[in-house]
């Protein structure tokens, strides 16, 4: 109960000054003005995640869509890489705003990504412009390389798009394409040289660029080099991830561990290991998603989150449905259901991430994170749990 009450103080205060600061992957996003429909909505949503009924009391407040599952790499431990039973394609235009047009006054974040690399799809500007006149903040995520060329480096920095995360995990070309598999390291580093570029040019504040390295067994005796590397790029945010190395998707082999790239150091390992070394599982699971963030994927199917990679849990389709719909239906009510009752024996849910000690995504996933003058918010470096 102390959480919620917590919760609820910032809330009755946000209301008063219709002022919300929110952190997604240990970034600070500050909203000013918010409409006071917003704001009662996010309480009722905060609400639900609470007390878990089976209709949600809000709409969602944030949003991860995938523009596409066409990626131009191949890398380590993907889906992508792997093979997708479901089709790969992208996103209709019409599809998006659609959903934005149903939900969108509501939504404080959007995610725009899952699995592919979204700034293949050739509308993906016109999706980002779209959220942020509905005043959302948009985060995407990339390889780099498409940014290699100043045209599309311009592109980004006028979209208005708040957060870049730029997805690199090596110093070397070497280390690099041990995972990024197909990737050219020179080239994704020419692609953040090119959006600082775009931004100092253009004299622009975002998007924050969010310089990401997942540490490795491969990589991590390159840390000292990634953290001059960034402060040579112009960066404004280096963040250290750590590596998830529950099944990406619970259907495949389970031998399939990914143990050959967790890291020495325990500071970028992501759970919390037993003196045998197995994973602590978590008395309660802290995720949200069920009742806050769903995922969108480019056909227009809704899932719980994005460890479905395959659409093997559907609980909606947008082109037979409205959102509406699909939040409110029958299937979603018992998912959440048998979230509620026991998790554990949910594929899905029993395999992710949240269901160890040291896996949430709120806090504890990014080890560590280096603001630097750039950022101008907070310019200081914020550690595992504290950011």
């Amino acid at each position: 109960m102390t959480r919620l009450f917590e919760y609820a103080s910032q809330a009755i205060l946000g209301l008063i000054r219709r002022r919300v600061l929110l952190k997604s992957d240990a970034i600070p996003y500050l909203f000013e003005n918010v409409p006071r429909r917003k704001l009662l909505n996010a309480i009722l949503t905060e609400s639900s995640v609470y007390f878990k009924p089976l209709r949600p009391w809000g709409w969602p407040t944030h949003l991860m869509v995938e523009p596409t599952n066409y990626c131009n790499l191949h890398c380590a431990l993907c889906p992508v890489a792997k093979g997708f039973e479901r089709p790969q394609g992208m996103m209709d235009f019409s599809m998006f705003k659609k959903l934005l047009d149903e939900v969108g006054q509501f939504i404080f974040t959007l995610q725009l990504w899952d699995w592919g690399e979204p700034f293949v799809h050739p509308l993906v500007y016109n999706m980002i412009a779209y959220a942020k006149s509905m005043g959302i903040k948009v985060i995407s995520s990339s390889n780099g390389h498409m940014f290699s060329r100043k045209e599309h480096a311009e592109r980004l920095v006028r979209s208005g798009l708040d957060t870049i995360i730029f997805a690199i995990d090596g110093a070397t070309q070497q280390t690099y394409e041990l995972y990024r598999q197909g990737g050219r390291l020179e080239t994704a580093l020419e692609g953040i040289r090119q959006v600082v570029s775009a931004k100092n040019a253009l004299g622009s504040v975002t998007p924050t660029v969010n310089f990401r390295f997942i540490p490795m067994a491969q990589n991590e005796h390159e840390i000292p080099l990634i953290r001059q590397l960034a402060v040579e790029l112009g960066v404004d945010v280096l963040s250290f991830k750590t590596l998830n190395n529950c099944q990406q998707d619970p259907y495949k082999d389970k031998t399939e561990d990914g143990s050959e790239f967790f890291p020495q150091q325990d500071h970028f390992r992501r759970f919390r290991t037993s003196a045998g070394g197995q994973r602590i599982r978590r008395r309660r699971n802290p995720c949200k998603q069920l009742w806050n963030n769903p995922s969108i994927h480019w056909n227009g199917n809704v899932c719980a989150c994005s460890l479905d990679p395959q659409d093997r849990c559907v609980l909606g389709d947008l082109n037979h449905q409205s959102f509406r719909e699909i939040w409110h239906g029958a299937i979603y009510r018992r998912y959440r259901r048998e979230f509620r009752e026991d998790w554990n024996k949910m594929p899905t849910c029993g395999e992710c991430s949240y269901a160890y000690q040291g896996g949430s995504l709120f806090c504890e996933t990014i080890a560590e994170a280096v603001f630097y003058p750039s950022f101008g918010m907070i310019p200081q470096q914020s550690r595992r749990g504290k950011a």
